[in-house]
Parts: structure tokens; sequence; C-alpha cells
């Protein structure tokens, strides 16, 4: 393993942000392939992915140090690109409120963020896989799934290796041509964005499900030569697929009903309470037969809101 800072940044009152990247396997070697780039957290609050990314670098270094890691391959994890604003406890870019994941492929001679999105893309830009542990606009909690953008380039069959329970096709947006994702795609590196629970917080048996299928897709993609247990034989859905639960009310947010949680028709889901007197002012009810895919976790509430989405299924 070899540990390399990729960009610096002078703080008048802080500490330099360093963004440091690690690198397995054949890195010494100008001809081995590329294989992978794994970047974790973009966004100030993204613990779960930062912590992620701290554990598969754990991992990998045991890996490498038995031989596991195939001749030939290199595997580069950036845990996070944006320690400055976890520093400050800011989600986004703390000096401008800018999104360094709205920034790429970059400008070496941009705004901040820019300069930043540009370094962080020139150093993971020709690798053949990419993964991303990002988080949701909205704060939730998913079932650990693969997410891709229908861009023309995405290959869910790849996406399904992870052996996670979905594989989730959205349709791109304008937006989304300054993503780290997209922007990989468009360099005919296979992106996939890993979402692994929840944001905030530390969610333990998702983040070992979300190192398992990482490993478990270096091991069928034939970068690492480990044995692993199957996964999940996943399934490909769109926002088609999905039912949605939004909310009519604001209020404090009372969860029954969590992220893998199998539901019927009817069930409750939760309600909204007034935060003055405790009354009940909504109640969610599941509309479908299903699993709880994405449940708000805030525990306020804003009037249409998303508050559960629910993959239909037969119990």
């Amino acid at each position: 393993m070899k540990r390399e800072i990729i960009f610096k940044l002078e703080s008048p009152y802080r500490d330099t942000m360093r963004i440091s990247a690690f690198k397995f396997g054949d890195y010494e070697n100008n001809t081995s392939e590329k294989a992978c780039a794994i970047v974790g957290a973009t966004r100030g609050n993204e613990a779960q992915q930062i912590y992620v990314c701290s554990q598969l670098v754990a991992v990998l270094k045991k890996l490498e140090r038995c031989g596991k890691i195939v001749p030939n391959k290199q595997i580069l994890i950036i845990p996070t690109v944006n320690n400055y604003s976890m520093n400050t406890n800011k989600r986004f870019w703390s000096l401008d409120n800018t999104d360094i994941n709205r920034m790429f492929p970059g400008y070496g001679l941009g705004e901040t963020t820019q300069r930043i999105a540009y370094n962080v893309f020139d150093n993971v830009k020709n690798y053949t896989y990419g993964i991303q542990f990002p988080s949701y606009y909205m704060p939730g909690e998913f079932v650990p799934h693969i997410r891709m953008m229908h861009t023309g380039y995405e290959r869910p069959e790849l996406g399904r290796e992870f052996g996670l329970p979905y594989v989730y096709i959205r349709e791109s947006r304008p937006y989304d041509t300054t993503t780290l994702n997209y922007n990989w795609q468009l360099w005919n590196t296979s992106a996939f964005s890993l979402y692994a629970g929840k944001t905030t917080e530390i969610d333990e048996p998702a983040a070992e499900m979300a190192i398992r299928s990482v490993i478990r897709f270096l091991t069928k993609m034939g970068i690492c030569n480990c044995y692993i247990e199957e996964g999940f034989v996943s399934q490909v859905i769109t926002s088609k697929d999905v039912s949605s639960v939004i909310s009519t009310k604001a209020g404090i947010l009372q969860r029954v009903k969590r992220a893998g949680h199998h539901v019927i028709y009817g069930e409750l889901l939760g309600r909204v309470l007034d935060p003055y007197d405790g009354s009940v002012k909504e109640e969610f009810f599941a509309p479908v037969n299903g699993l709880v895919f994405f449940v708000h976790d805030n525990p306020f509430i804003y009037e249409s809101t998303y508050v559960y989405k629910i993959i239909p299924g037969e119990i």
C-alpha cells in the first residue's frame, strides 16, 4: 500500500487541507491496469461514506499482505475529498456552500471547489471501474443498493455483480452532467454509486454489507482473488417500480417502519405529530405490499416531502 497526498489547500485559520489517496496492487508498474477507483465522502456530513472507505482501506491492506490482489492490477481509494467541511460541520463547501459533486470534471484554474474536483478527477478518470459512495439529497435511510444513471453508457449487468438487493437505474437530469459518476462514464469508466444505508451516522450492518459487496465485485471482475459468499440476485428497478408516500402536513416525524422492513397494504408506517401538543396530524399507511426501500430520517418533516419509498412485492 502507498498513501499519497493528491491535493493540498492552504488555510489562513486552520491546518492545511490534504486529500489522501491509498494505492494498492501493482501501482509502481506503469503498464499495469488501473482497475478500480473508489471515492468516499464528497460532502462534509457523509460519516457513513468515509467510514466504509476507511474500513475498505483496512481490508485491502490485509488482502494485499496475503497476496490476494491480482498481479498487474491497481486499486485506488480516496476516503474523502472534503475533510475541510467535515472539520467545520458543514454539508457543502464551508466557505461558499458549493457542492463538490456538482463541479466535475473541474477546472484547474477555477474556483476552489472546481480545483478540488479537477485534481480528484485527474487521479481517478482512467480507471476501468469507478465506485462512489454518495448520499441522497434528502436526509434518509436506504436499503443498500447500487444506483446508476441512464446515460447510454451504463451497464446494469455489472451492477448486479455487487450482490446487493437492488440495482436502481434512474434518468439523468441536466445537473447530473457535473457529477463524478456522469463524468466517469464519459471517460469510459464503468461507474457505480453505492448507497450504504445512512449518511450522518454510522450504520454497522449496512457498512459491512457494502464492504463485502465491493470485495465481491473486485473478485468477480478479476481484480482480487478472494473466496467470498454469493450475494443477492440483484433486482434491476427504476423509479416506475417504486411507490412513494408523501407528507401533506408538517411536524415531528414518528417512524414505525424502517428501511428493510416488509409491509403489507394498509399497514401503519409512521405519523406526523404536532410539535406543540403532541396530537397526531397525519398517519402514513403502506400503499402496497412490499419492502421499505427508503425512509426519511430527519426528526422534522415538511409538507410535500417524500417520507417512504416502497418497492412492491408479495410478502
